[in-house]
């Protein structure tokens, strides 16, 4: 039987205890040595591992792609005072890279398909948040809309027959990661088999294509896989939103409770990424402004963070730790955080993160620019100013977000401009604008 537990609470599966078949990992013919598809053609596995070369792959239109061919610790620390891998790390699959120019600083079995938990919910947030606009419209829940929730699914509380807005949902999915939100949300776009397809679309428009959507919420379901490399493009996409940064970034929220007596109060929810708000064994990550975490019986623990800092911006994905000490995924992460920024123009990269496919320039045509068809200001302008708003909003509200955590390094307000100025860092074909 398939089900979703507490995101932090639980201890992860052994790799041994996975059953194929039942939700657990489906590698289909992928090889340690690269990623090998055997259903799309122009994937090859590489004859040996050269730092700094990933693999040319045709069928992405000669876009780069990370080789997760084991490469030794000399081939990775090509410099002067470069620094070693951190020491014990357990997770089936990891991957650490920077955020604006796409390179892969290191990984580890980068695109073995794996259950992803909640990380999903990543890609459901990029693929639905911008159709369910404005954020202050309010929605009558159903009976129906929450039938189809998982059994032992996290939930953030959401009643049938009491209104929210769109913006209590979606601090609900972010931090409780409620599959019950996410099932309203997906109601809303167009019910759940619209949305699980919408994802499956948005993910092949990225070029992740190491990930099946089967159901939106990340329950563990067979055939759901993504991998360490998939979940990364969708935070980076995702992080170029305002409304899903300000989100991920969240600590603690107020969240509808019930009507009783004709009142209706609010209870205070808290983010389970405790990379933004802490626990027992685990500090806050200095710099740290999401994105999302997640733990399932198969799937284990997962996450995917991104921080900031001296001006530089991580992404790290962290799937399945196998240590059996409270909260692995998180210092585990946090320790390749810690890695890829003293590793800064250090080491060679192993790969980069390919760009969505609207986003690659055809031969000969003008490089991707801040303006928009019309010739206005696209991104620089307005989505920054959009960023800016939401962030009052949120502050006015007694939000409180990563600002007050991290000590005031807020990455996609304060050191953000790759996310709202930057576009997708295709090399030589993107004008790389100043931060502000």
């Amino acid at each position: 039987m398939f089900h979703k537990g507490d995101p932090d609470d639980p201890a992860p599966r052994s790799e041994d205890e996975q059953e194929p078949g039942n939700g657990a990992a489906e590698l289909h013919g992928i090889s340690i040595a690269a990623p090998l598809r055997r259903d799309r053609p122009g994937w090859a596995v590489p004859a040996v591992c050269t730092a700094g070369q990933a693999i040319r792959v045709p069928a992405l239109r000669n876009a780069l792609y990370v080789s997760d061919r084991a490469c030794s610790e000399k081939d990775r620390r090509d410099g002067h005072g470069a620094p070693v891998l951190p020491k014990d790390l357990s997770a089936r699959s990891w991957i650490v890279a920077d955020a604006e120019d796409g390179q892969v600083l290191a990984s580890h079995n980068a695109h073995w398909r794996l259950p992803p938990a909640s990380t999903l919910k990543m890609l459901f947030a990029d693929t639905v948040l911008p159709a369910l606009q404005p954020k202050t419209l309010t929605h009558l829940v159903t009976e129906d809309e929450l039938s189809g929730v998982g059994e032992g699914s996290s939930l953030v509380g959401v009643k049938e027959d009491h209104e929210y807005t769109v913006h209590d949902l979606w601090l609900g999915v972010f931090l409780r990661s409620g599959n019950d939100a996410v099932h309203v949300l997906s109601e809303m776009y167009g019910g759940v088999p619209a949305t699980v397809a919408a994802m499956q679309r948005h993910a092949e428009e990225l070029q992740a294509l190491d990930t099946t959507v089967v159901s939106p919420d990340g329950y563990d379901a067979p055939r759901q896989v993504s991998s360490a490399y998939d979940l990364t493009l969708f935070a980076r996409s995702g992080m170029q939103k305002a409304d899903f940064r300000e989100y991920a970034a969240t600590a603690t929220a107020e969240f509808p409770g019930e009507v009783k007596k004709g009142k209706r109060k609010s209870f205070e929810i808290q983010n389970t990424n405790r990379l933004i708000t802490g626990d027992i064994g685990v500090e806050p990550y200095k710099g740290i402004a999401g994105v999302k975490n997640g733990y399932t019986t198969h799937a284990g623990n997962t996450f995917t963070g991104i921080a900031e800092r001296d001006g530089r911006v991580l992404l790290v994905t962290v799937m399945n730790p196998s240590a059996e000490e409270s909260h692995a995924v998180y210092k585990e992460a946090a320790g390749l955080l810690d890695w890829g920024f003293a590793a800064s123009g250090k080491v060679t990269p192993v790969g980069e993160l390919v760009p969505p496919k609207s986003a690659v320039v055809s031969k000969g045509s003008e490089p991707a620019t801040g303006k928009g068809k019309e010739g206005t200001e696209g991104l620089e302008g307005k989505e920054q100013a959009a960023a800016t708003t939401h962030a009052a909003a949120a502050g006015s509200s007694g939000v409180w977000t990563a600002l007050s955590v991290v000590g005031g390094v807020l990455v996609a307000l304060a050191a953000g401009a790759w996310l709202v100025n930057r576009r997708w860092p295709l090399p030589d074909l993107v004008r790389r604008l100043p931060r502000r």
